[in-house]
């Protein structure tokens, strides 16, 4: 006698998943997320919400709020700009190019990342104040305690983003595709525009959109070199802290509302620009 076994009975909530845990990593992601994230955001919005709707417009029209959400975008953007450009030029000289001193050199990039913010103002107020060793050289100019000083510490706390962004993926670029558009005549801008920069572009745009967030909201480099002076070199968060010391906490949180749109509006734009380049490019 021969004995059959009967197959096991089908799963009636679809096919078996080889990981198994995805409903408790689900759940853990959008809790830590929503007491890491979500929940302090629901809090500053309904802080704002607490001051009459006529506050609330003249807060967010007045003339220094304006200003200094001017100074703190401006500023970031300047800023991001400037590191998309230079944080390229540097990730191609330490990934194509052997020289003396090149590990030191790359860890010096990370510098920012470990140094704190406040002595980092220190440090740049310092140089570029009038009598300071750079900022002497340009005595006419001056450079600390106006917008152009802000401008230097976000380039300054923001350049390792782009670097470290794009240096990866020029590591894993294929000099043949180079060499190929060589034996083809592509003189070299031709093959840098056509070859290497679209697939360079994504990770490009990703560091872009990290060093200015990261700029948006800098606070600790700043307020040493800024000047804080209402309507000229005054930033968003040193008029948040303003507001908290005259315990105008309403007030605060409208200025950080605003900051919290005028940022997601900003990534937003970034992430769809991304987006386009990927399909336009490929996802590198």
């Amino acid at each position: 006698m021969t004995q059959t076994l009967a197959p096991l009975p089908a799963s009636t909530k679809g096919p078996r998943r080889l990981i198994p845990g995805f409903g408790i990593t689900l759940g853990t992601t959008v809790l830590y997320l929503s007491l890491i994230v979500l929940i302090p955001l629901a809090a500053l919005v309904l802080k704002a919400g607490t001051a009459p709707l006529d506050q609330i417009i003249q807060i967010a029209t007045s003339k220094r709020t304006i200003n200094a959400l001017r100074v703190s975008f401006g500023s970031a953007l300047i800023a991001g700009i400037v590191n998309l450009v230079f944080g390229l030029l540097i990730a191609w000289v330490l990934v194509r190019y052997r020289f003396p001193l090149k590990r030191v050199v790359d860890a010096l990039v990370d510098l920012p990342f470990a140094l704190p913010t406040a002595v980092a103002g220190i440090a740049l107020s310092t140089l570029y104040a009038p009598k300071g060793w750079i900022g002497s050289l340009f005595a006419p100019m001056k450079i600390a305690f106006t917008p152009t000083g802000i401008v230097i510490a976000l380039i300054f706390i923001g350049l390792p983003f782009v670097v470290r962004t794009v240096q990866p993926v020029l590591e894993e670029l294929e000099t043949e595709l180079e060499e190929a558009a060589a034996t083809l005549g592509a003189n070299r801008f031709q093959t840098i525009l056509h070859v290497i920069l679209p697939r360079l572009t994504p990770a490009a745009l990703t560091g872009f959109a990290l060093a200015t967030a990261r700029a948006v909201g800098e606070y600790g480099s700043v307020i040493f070199i800024a000047g804080n002076i209402p309507n000229i070199s005054e930033i968003a968060p040193v008029l948040i802290v303003i507001r908290l010391e005259e315990f105008d906490q309403a007030g605060a949180a409208v200025v950080a509302m605003l900051m919290l749109v005028f940022s997601f509006l900003m990534l937003l734009v970034i992430n769809l620009i991304q987006a386009w380049s990927r399909r336009r490019f490929g996802d590198v």
